[in-house]
């Protein structure tokens, strides 16, 4: 019999509140020390240590040792993935509650998926690249790069061919768990996050996964895809 992948254990770690919360504190793709994640969980630094041992073992993190800290970091983006496509998984609430809060304003509108951009900038951009017929939808949650793509991609400073494919292709199609459409992801993705930053259209927060759109990013992504920014700006 050829082995089977044991979704229980990984369901089990996950569902723990306190490993959640360090695990959705991680997907920012940074690492952290066991302290902050204590922290971050609201549980004791004993307590988050155990935790830590079991999402280690579980596969769900990996640990690095910088002098006498220990820095913990997701798994891989496979488990990155796997938390945002279950973050999305659950009955649209109808009942009004009160408004999110700023930190949850500014999550929705930009966040960092892992190594990618999501939330509502996110997903304007994967649209706008659509539709300038620079990416198609494909099968398996991917997306096809067009040559208009790979010739746009590659005026903005970005080779496409250069990129090395992993085992879902180049570019991925990611379900965004707040728009609950789909971003870009992947090798590409990551590309796309990279370049954003380094040319200063997007800047990452300290202390949180939220992505703050720069004046120069928001000329830009208008002038290049038709992105209008300010319909989705969080409250100041």
């Amino acid at each position: 019999m050829s082995p089977q992948p044991n979704i229980a254990v990984a369901a089990f770690l996950i569902a723990d509140p306190a490993r959640a919360a360090m695990l959705m504190s991680l997907l920012d793709g940074r690492a952290r020390p066991a302290g902050e994640l204590a922290f971050v969980a609201g549980v004791t630094p004993q307590t988050a240590s155990s935790h830590l041992s079991k999402l280690l073992a579980g596969g769900l993190v990996m640990v690095e040792t910088k002098g006498r800290q220990r820095y913990y970091r997701l798994g891989g983006s496979h488990v990155a993935s796997a938390l945002e496509n279950l973050a999305s998984i659950g009955v649209t609430e109808i009942m009004r509650r009160r408004p999110p809060g700023r930190e949850a304003q500014r999550l929705q509108f930009a966040r960092c998926c892992y190594d990618h951009l999501a939330g509502r900038i996110g997903v304007a951009v994967t649209h706008g690249m659509q539709a300038r017929g620079f990416l198609l939808a494909a099968d398996d949650k991917r997306f096809d790069v067009t040559a208009a793509g790979i010739q746009w991609f590659g005026r903005m400073g970005m080779d496409v061919a250069a990129l090395k494919p992993n085992r879902r292709g180049l570019a991925q199609q990611c379900l965004d768990w707040t728009e609950r459409e789909y971003h870009l992801a992947g090798p590409l993705g990551m590309q796309f996050m990279s370049w954003l930053c380094a040319n200063g259209w997007l800047r990452r927060a300290d202390a949180s996964r939220a992505i703050h759109v720069t004046q120069k990013g928001r000329i830009g992504l208008k002038e290049e895809l038709g992105v209008d920014t300010a319909p989705f700006a969080p409250i100041a």
